[in-house]
């Protein structure tokens, strides 16, 4: 797969990592993401690869608040006026 595709919930992400691999999607860093922590939290993790799994998590968070922004502003609330339905962006702080 290449380029970009519609997920289950509609919205547009890009399949591909720059490196050519498939992106994890915002599920599998989640999962990743809760993975590090429980490993940090074992305390039984050398310095190294403790920093190493920090720096990585910091990654996959930085990843996800971009996928959560791009689904943000692809957000559109259904607006009934005069029987016509409309559709208009969702703005931040409504909800």
């Amino acid at each position: 797969m290449s380029g970009t595709e519609r997920s289950e919930s509609g919205i547009e992400a890009s399949s591909e990592s720059p490196n050519g691999q498939e992106a994890p999607s915002l599920e599998d860093r989640l999962r990743r993401l809760d993975e590090i922590v429980v490993r940090l939290e074992g305390g039984d993790v050398k310095l190294e690869d403790g920093l190493e799994l920090f720096e990585e998590g910091v990654r996959h968070i930085r990843e996800a608040e971009t996928l959560l922004s791009r689904a943000e502003m692809r957000v559109e609330e259904l607006i009934g006026e005069s029987g016509e339905l409309k559709t208009r962006p969702f703005e931040e702080g409504e909800g």
